[in-house]
């Protein structure tokens, strides 16, 4: 699939291995929620998580819940390993997606969920369970449309490095400038919505991967969708299999497409631009120094430009620029 391209219809149906666990009696509202562990080569830290979400669940959760571990193209044991947790754990599921990408597995499995509410975490737990109630309540009661974890809010208590911490910052602060997002932390991998609400909001998402879920709060948002926060408790993991600086380029485009879409003059995607140019030169002179910082950063600069500029859907069929 080219990259930024809508779901198809081969993308639409996910390989469900087993069909969906059986839910506990019927909890105070009778709605069951669904949370979602999306999972591409996790192997090493799978089974402790699952075991330990499954755990607190079972104990500490009021409501009727399944889960369901999403892998994603993973090329060692996570697939087996996944299985053998759904096929071994009550309420437990898994789902193979072929081809890589978050945003793919959250798409199929919440297109295809029969919950009330859908939630995602990622599979480090990184962000401490005590939240997950707080996230899904005002869903339940129809309070909110849509919940998200907030590293960058008073009451959040984290621990992670200043790298991810700088990353973390600019990039909000470029969501905040450049399209005027009205929520603190897009990144935090905690997230939940009332199914029918995400069900409505998924076509008009393009991202496949991780800016799946920025993208899918920008069309909330703008739909006047509310957006309830949760301050957390987030620990890094240290040994996370996310690029940083990958990761921060590719939503970078993200924004660049979204901005092309809903701001299209040249005025708006300068400043992006400069802006990005900003946060990268930022982001990578204390770790390059500043002339290679400098290099990168106008590098990425001109390729937004250029993105935005040459971009297929800006030119017609006689080979003008629209």
């Amino acid at each position: 699939m080219p990259q930024g391209a809508g779901p198809t219809i081969g993308d639409m149906q996910p390989l469900l291995e087993q069909p969906p666990a059986a839910v506990p009696a019927a909890g105070p509202t009778g709605a069951l929620v669904e949370i979602v562990v999306p999972v591409h080569n996790e192997q090493r830290i799978l089974e402790a998580s699952i075991r330990r979400l499954h755990g607190y669940l079972a104990t500490s959760f009021p409501f009727p819940y399944r889960i369901t571990i999403a892998d994603n193209a993973s090329t060692d044991a996570t697939w087996p390993l996944a299985k053998r947790l759904g096929e071994g754990l009550p309420r437990v599921r898994a789902v193979h997606v072929p081809q890589k990408g978050r945003g793919r597995a959250l798409r199929q499995v919440w297109e295809a969920s029969d919950a009330d509410v859908v939630a995602y975490m990622d599979v480090d737990l990184s962000t401490g369970l005590e939240a997950l109630l707080p996230l899904v309540a005002p869903l339940l009661s129809g309070h909110s449309d849509l919940a998200i974890g907030t590293r960058l809010a008073n009451g959040a208590t984290v621990v992670r490095g200043p790298r991810r911490e700088l990353v973390s910052r600019c990039y909000n602060l470029l969501l905040r400038a450049t399209l005027r997002a009205r929520f603190s932390d897009a990144q935090c991998g905690f997230k939940a919505g009332r199914a029918e609400v995400v069900r409505a909001l998924l076509p008009t998402v393009e991202d496949q991967a991780w800016f799946f879920d920025t993208e899918l709060l920008l069309a909330a948002q703008r739909g006047g969708r509310r957006i309830h926060e949760v301050p957390v408790d987030w620990v890094e993991d240290t040994d996370s299999r996310v690029d940083v600086v990958r990761t921060a380029l590719d939503d970078l485009r993200g924004m660049a497409r979204v901005a092309r879409q809903r701001l299209p003059s040249f005025a708006a995607i300068g400043a992006l631009s400069t802006l990005a140019y900003l946060g990268l030169f930022w982001l990578l002179r204390s770790v390059t120094g500043a002339m290679a910082a400098n290099a990168a950063a106008t590098v990425a600069r001109f390729a937004l430009l250029r993105s935005w500029v040459f971009h297929p859907r800006r030119t017609n069929l006689n080979g003008r620029r629209t």
